[in-house]
């Protein structure tokens, strides 16, 4: 085994902009620490990634949400010395107004987006800070910029996710750290993630739907930046700026 390449760890490794991210960071000489819960399928991804680059692709199974779960990965983060790289990728949507959603799908997208994502970096950032090299991605979205009816909890979390990264950004910038975090603000892309929810493809304009390879291409050329949010597509940073322009009152005068 290679013991002097970086390691990157994936969460939500096993579909959507985590398998392509973890698919890119293997084509650039990473060996992998893939995280999700649908064992299977990580186990496929996990072979298929060590067999075509000649990476070490470890899966580790965990259901984020899940506290014993949650402390695994983070101990496992803690025991690697070569970790150069976390992907808080795991998360998920839903629609429906926030009072007529179970407490429970509306606990687990706050546990899955904020403390897995704020536990899982203060694992990584440890030591990251102290060997003076490292990247954290945050896997924020587009909807982290405008609250919407259905969608509170998802725009809730994905603004903390936001805030909590440009802190991050701050501390590190103000340590003179090397170290790097992004947040990665996608709009529509083209995986499973919005089947699962139940979007229809053809209700959104097809101008509007990202490849997941270049979601994950955006956000390697901002790295390359220290770019702290990045909006993949001219379509999507314009629509970003027209929203942190206009004033709240119009924005929610806009909802009938």
């Amino acid at each position: 085994m290679n013991t002097t390449r970086p390691v990157a760890l994936v969460t939500g490794a096993s579909a959507g902009i985590g398998a392509a991210y973890a698919r890119r960071l293997a084509a650039e000489g990473f060996d992998l620490i893939l995280v999700a819960r649908r064992v299977d399928r990580l186990t496929m991804i996990a072979t298929g990634l060590a067999s075509l680059y000649g990476v070490r692709a470890e899966p580790l199974p965990a259901d984020l949400t899940n506290d014993a779960d949650l402390k695994a990965v983070e101990e496992r983060i803690a025991r690697e010395e070569r970790l150069e790289f976390l992907l808080n990728n795991a998360g998920f949507g839903g629609r429906g107004r926030f009072y007529e959603s179970s407490a429970e799908h509306v606990t687990d997208m706050h546990l899955l987006h904020v403390m897995a994502t704020l536990r899982l970096a203060h694992a990584a950032l440890r030591g990251m800070t102290t060997r003076g090299k490292g990247t954290v991605v945050n896997v924020s979205s587009v909807a982290a910029f405008v609250a919407r009816p259905g969608t509170v909890s998802y725009h809730a979390t994905k603004a903390w996710m936001n805030a909590f990264t440009e802190g991050l950004y701050l501390e590190l910038k103000q340590a003179r750290s090397p170290v790097r975090v992004q947040a990665l603000c996608p709009g529509y892309t083209l995986t499973e993630f919005h089947d699962v929810i139940g979007v229809d493809r053809k209700s959104v304009a097809a101008s509007l739907w990202t490849p997941v390879d270049e979601v994950v291409e955006a956000s390697l050329e901002g790295l390359k930046r220290n770019k702290l949010f990045v909006v993949p597509g001219w379509r999507y940073k314009f629509i970003v700026a027209l929203l942190r322009a206009l004033p709240r009152p119009l924005l929610h005068a806009g909802v009938r």
